[in-house]
């Protein structure tokens, strides 16, 4: 298993997050806790199980092996429809996935849950988030930055 990993699904307005796996680990050291399944084991999220109990062995253990980065994307639309029927409505998208497991850990303890805390914006996502009506107003005299 590596010792970092470089998650780079938002770099269109963010650098890539180099995620220390080792340190994780450490912490952690059960690594259900942030996997569904592990490699060579059969899935094991009750979500999952109802409808895969009769699975392979998993040979992936990353999140975008079954998160889409495009979970609304023609294409992820259409796998989920067989004939009449939607499979995987409940399933996130790999951003959602991502977030639903680091904020609900890093929250229990104490770890960093400020959106700038992992990711730092790029150029473009500078330009993205200080233009139009949401743009935080500038800071005028001693105003600190807080835009009064």
């Amino acid at each position: 298993m590596p010792d970092s990993i470089t998650l780079d699904s938002l770099v269109q307005l963010y650098d890539k997050v180099k995620f220390d796996h080792a340190k994780h680990i450490n912490l952690i050291k059960d690594c259900a806790v942030c996997h569904h399944h592990t490699t060579g084991t059969l899935v094991e999220d009750p979500n999952c199980v109802r409808c895969h109990k009769n699975s392979s062995e998993t040979k992936i253990v990353a999140c975008k092996g079954c998160h889409s980065a495009q979970p609304f994307s023609a294409e992820t639309l259409r796998e989920k429809r067989q004939g009449t029927k939607l499979y995987h409505q409940d399933k996130p998208g790999l951003k959602g996935a991502y977030h639903l497991n680091c904020m609900g850990c890093h929250t229990k303890m104490g770890g960093p849950t400020g959106c700038l805390d992992c990711h730092k914006r790029n150029k473009a996502g500078d330009a993205l988030y200080n233009s139009g009506k949401s743009a935080p107003k500038k800071a005028q005299g001693n105003a600190a930055g807080h835009g009064h």
